[in-house]
C-alpha cells in the first residue's frame, strides 16, 4: 500500500480540497447555507449527514470544489468517522473545515490499507487520499498505530507456504535490527530438551517449517519488564485430530496472535517506551507425519508439569504454555498474550470482540477503558476457579481439552494460567485477527483486534519516554 507516513500532513496552509464534516444535527442549516447546484448535487448523490455518507459539490466560487462527510457526531469523532471518505473520495489532498481529526486520523489511514502482494494485474495501484492536521504532536503515534495495525494484516493475510516459523524469526530478525535489539532462536535438540510442548506441536512439520521459539530483548534492564507472547501456529491443520476442510481454510490465520505480539514490540521500540521489552513467539505448523503428537500422548512441559494430549487441534495453549513458562522466570512486571485460541470465544463474542482474561480488576479495567477509547473494543470473560477441576487428568498432572464442551475460552484460558508465574500481572487476549466482512477502515482479511487496547494500557502505565 502507500506509505502510510505519506497519508497524514503537517497542514502548512497547502493547496488543499475543503473536507466538511457534518452530523443529522447540523445537516439542515447546512444544506440550507449551500446554493443551488451544491444543494441538487447533494440531493442526487442521497447526501443526508447520515454515518459513512460522503459526496462531493461545487464550492462557492464554482470554480473548484469539495467534499463532505457524514458521521455519527461531529463534536466526538471515532476512529472509524473518517475511513469511507478515505476509501472512496477522489485522490488528492484535503483539509478538514472548521475540525481536527484526532482520533479519526486511524480511519484514513487504515481505510487506504490494501494487500496487494499477489495482485498481478496492472493498474491497481490506487492513488492516495491525504490528509492535512495542525495536530502535529499527535501525528506520529497516530501513524504509529495505524502502521501496527498494518502490520498485523499483512502478516496474517499472507498464506502459510510464505508465513511459516522462519518467516516469523526473520520478521523478528528486522524488528531486531532496526531498534538495536538482541534476538536468541531456540529450535531443534535445544527446543526438544527446554521447550518440549512447543517441539511436540511443531515436529511433524517439514524441515523449512521447523518449530521454534523466537525471543527478542530490548530496552534498559532498570526499567519494568515487559513480556508480550504470541501464539505463532503458522498453519493448523488440527493434528492428528483434523480439522473439515472447512475449519482448514482460514488456518493461515493462526498465527495471527504472533502477528500482534511482533507489532505491539514495534510500537513499544518504534515509540521508545520505558519498559524492558521480552517478545516470546512459539513459532510452528501443527502438521500431519509419522511422527505428529498423538491424542493420549503425554507431554512434558518446561515448567516440569506433565500434560495429557486429549485433542491435538488444541496445540496452541501447549506451545503458548512453554513460552509462558519462559516469560515468567525472568519476574516480569505485566505479561500480555495474544492468541487465535478458541472457537468458543468467538461463538460467544463474534469476530469483532477479543475475550480477555485478566488475573486482577484493575488490569481489565484499564484494557477495557484503553480499548472503548481507540474503538479497539473488547470483552472480559471469567477465569472462574470452579472450571479449573476440568482440566484434571487420570493419567497426568493435567489435560489440554476437556471433553465437556462447556466454558471453552475460560478453561483453555484456565490452562495458559497454569503455566503464569504466581502473582504476576497478566492479561490474555482470544482474538480472531480476522474479519469476515469489510467494514469503513476495516476491510475483510487479517485484523488487529486488541492491539491498541493493549497498547493503551502500556502508555498509561509506563508513560512514553
Amino acid at each position: 500500500m502507500t506509505d502510510k507516513h505519506a497519508l497524514i500532513q503537517p497542514d502548512r496552509d497547502q493547496k488543499a480540497i475543503p473536507l466538511h464534516i457534518i452530523d443529522k444535527a447540523a445537516w439542515p442549516e447546512w444544506f440550507r447555507s449551500r446554493g443551488a447546484t451544491a444543494r441538487t448535487m447533494l440531493t442526487a448523490q442521497k447526501f443526508e449527514g447520515g454515518p459513512g455518507e460522503v459526496a462531493v459539490v461545487p464550492d462557492g466560487s464554482g470554480d473548484a470544489w469539495e467534499a463532505v462527510a457524514g458521521v455519527a457526531d461531529a463534536s466526538n469523532l471515532s476512529a472509524w468517522c473518517l475511513a469511507r471518505a478515505a476509501e472512496t473520495l477522489p485522490a488528492g489532498t484535503y483539509r478538514l473545515h472548521g475540525a481536527e481529526a484526532g482520533k479519526a486520523m486511524h480511519g484514513w489511514v487504515t481505510g487506504q490499507y490494501r494487500f496487494d502482494r499477489y495482485r498481478t494485474e496492472p493498474g491497481r495501484e490506487v492513488e492516495p487520499r491525504i490528509l492535512l492536521t495542525r495536530e502535529v504532536r499527535a501525528l506520529p503515534g497516530a501513524l504509529a498505530e495505524a502502521t501496527a495495525v498494518a502490520m498485523v494484516r499483512d502478516l496474517v493475510n499472507t498464506p502459510a507456504e510464505d508465513m511459516g516459523p522462519a518467516q516469523l524469526e526473520a520478521e523478528a530478525r528486522a524488528l531486531a535490527k532496526a531498534h538495536h535489539a538482541t534476538i536468541h532462536v531456540v529450535s531443534g535438540d535445544a527446543l526438544e530438551r527446554e521447550y518440549p510442548m512447543i517441539h511436540a506441536v511443531g515436529r511433524a512439520a517439514a524441515r523449512s517449517h521447523a518449530p521454534r521459539l523466537i525471543e527478542l530483548e530490548w530496552g534498559d534492564e532498570r526499567h519494568p519488564r515487559v513480556a508480550v507472547v504470541g501464539k505463532g501456529v503458522c498453519f493448523d491443520s488440527g493434528g492428528l485430530d483434523i480439522k473439515p476442510a472447512a475449519g482448514m481454510l482460514l488456518m493461515k490465520k493462526d498465527m495471527g496472535g504472533a502477528a500482534h505480539a511482533l507489532a505491539l514490540a514495534a510500537l513499544i521500540m518504534g515509540q521508545g517506551l520505558p519498559v524492558r521489552l521480552h517478545l516470546l513467539i512459539p513459532a510452528v505448523e501443527n502438521a500431519i507425519a509419522g511422527n505428529a503428537f498423538r491424542p493420549g500422548d503425554i507431554l512434558r512441559t518446561r515448567q516440569g508439569l506433565s500434560v495429557e494430549v486429549t485433542n491435538t487441534d488444541a496445540e496452541g495453549r501447549l506451545v503458548l504454555g512453554d513460552a509462558l513458562t519462559r516469560a515468567s522466570e525472568a519476574g516480569p512486571d505485566l505479561v500480555i498474550d495474544f492468541a487465535t485460541l478458541t472457537g468458543a470465544a468467538r461463538v460467544a463474542l463474534g469476530p469483532d470482540l477479543p475475550a480477555l482474561f485478566t488475573r486482577t480488576d484493575d488490569t481489565a479495567a484499564a484494557l477495557i477503558a484503553s480499548g472503548l477509547e481507540r474503538d479497539d473494543p473488547c470483552w472480559r470473560l471469567p477465569l472462574h476457579d470452579g472450571y479449573r477441576e476440568w482440566l484434571e487428568s487420570d493419567v497426568g498432572d493435567l489435560q489440554n481439552a476437556p471433553a465437556n464442551g462447556f466454558a471453552g475460552s475460560s478453561v483453555a484460558a484456565l490452562f495458559l494460567d497454569r503455566f503464569v508465574g504466581a502473582g504476576i500481572d497478566w492479561a490474555h487476549f482470544d482474538t480472531f485477527a480476522w474479519r469476515p466482512a469489510a467494514k469503513p477502515g476495516r476491510p475483510k482479511g487479517g485484523e488487529a483486534l486488541g492491539l491498541r487496547a493493549a497498547w493503551g494500557l502500556l502508555l498509561g502505565r509506563y508513560g512514553q519516554a
